[in-house]
């Protein structure tokens, strides 16, 4: 393989979504003597974010970032778990929790390997803010970002895939698609992209019913970053 560049999902295979939100939530919620279903708000939010993408391809939105994808949901949300009453200020706040999402304990290491050799960046959903502040706030070493907000398209839509390698000066199979999921690396490849698949078994905690393998004989299989740094000469 001729790899120069790999790009990352980042939700779930970069960063612990799940445990990096109850953790937040729930201490902001305990500070203000709030009690709440602080893990049943943060999966039914996730649960909103594939709906509330398609509603954008179906052309029932217009654009829209994901950061505002996530106002609308936490919104929608809030009453359900007795939380209707914050104001402003608290749903704001709430939603840039997105921002501040911690690595997985693998993350930080094997993407500084990594980026002694390749191009490393992430492909996400995630706007281009979000993802600047995720990085800043986890001190992942990306060299660059690529945000679905880039190609007003999100993931699985192979603009998002080509149009990252078109923005890199790429061929797509000089690009690496890194994923925990394997849904995201199948359309990636259909577009020509090389893939790499490491699990996740715990991103979604007692919801997670799929991911705990690679389903298709991806270019590399490893079973963390540190490992996908290893197979690849890092």
């Amino acid at each position: 393989m001729t790899i120069k560049a790999i790009l990352f999902d980042t939700f779930g295979t970069v960063v612990d979504w799940r445990g990096s939100l109850i953790a937040e939530l729930g201490d902001w919620g305990a500070a203000r003597g709030l009690a709440a279903d602080w893990a049943g708000l943060v999966d039914d939010w996730r649960a909103a974010y594939g709906p509330s993408m398609d509603r954008v391809r179906r052309g029932d939105l217009p654009w829209t970032k994901l950061d505002d994808l996530h106002r609308a949901s936490l919104d929608t949300l809030l009453p359900r778990f007795g939380l209707d009453a914050l104001d402003e200020a608290a749903r704001g706040h709430l939603t840039l929790a997105w921002h501040r999402l911690r690595p997985w304990p693998d993350s930080v290491p094997g993407l500084t390997r990594l980026k002694r050799r390749f191009i490393i960046g992430p492909l996400s959903n995630g706007n281009v803010a979000l993802l600047l502040n995720m990085a800043k706030s986890a001190g992942l070493p990306w060299d660059m970002i690529c945000a679905a907000e880039l190609f007003h398209h999100y993931k699985p839509d192979p603009e998002t895939y080509l149009g990252a390698a078109s923005l890199l000066g790429l061929e797509p199979a000089e690009v690496m698609m890194a994923a925990a999921h394997n849904g995201d690396l199948a359309a990636a490849r259909r577009c020509g992209l090389r893939t790499a698949f490491f699990p996740r078994p715990t991103e979604y905690g007692p919801r997670q019913v799929r991911d705990y393998a690679a389903d298709s004989d991806w270019d590399v299989v490893a079973s963390d970053i540190m490992d996908l740094a290893t197979q690849l000469g890092c």
